[in-house]
């Protein structure tokens, strides 16, 4: 199991129109979680010597952060391979990231992503980690 995190910050308006879903694209947080769990499952494809892994499960979680006007992002993969899965939950983290900025870039081009990050793994040669 491996879970991480990330967060995209951008104007309150922006922020506003992802929440009211009033985007030109649609539902930008539902194709943003379709973009995650895909590259979760295609991560081999995307880093150079990852093998690939059959995930078990993949969850995506988004959440509002009106204060910091900012979304963030929590993705956790899971396997049955007896190694890690942190490549997966952080290139599902980074495509969340990359997609929702791509479906609003109109709105709001000076959009940043930030702090994507592992938070816990367990599993693989290494064993247990879990951010401070």
């Amino acid at each position: 199991i491996a879970r991480a995190g990330g967060r995209i910050i951008m104007l309150p308006a922006t922020l506003e129109l992802i929440r009211g879903g009033a985007s030109r694209k649609g539902d930008v947080l539902g194709v943003a979680r379709i973009a995650a769990i895909q590259a979760a499952k295609r991560t081999s494809d995307w880093i150079p010597l990852c093998h690939p892994l059959p995930l078990t499960h993949v969850a995506v979680a988004y959440a509002y952060d009106p204060e910091n006007s900012a979304i963030t992002i929590e993705v956790t993969t899971e396997t049955l391979a007896r190694t890690g899965v942190e490549m997966e939950a952080l290139t599902a983290a980074a495509a969340g990231l990359l997609t929702i900025y791509d479906m609003c870039k109109a709105a709001d081009r000076a959009m940043r992503i930030a702090d994507i990050r592992l938070l816990e793994k367990s599993g693989g040669k290494s064993g247990h980690f879990k951010q401070d």
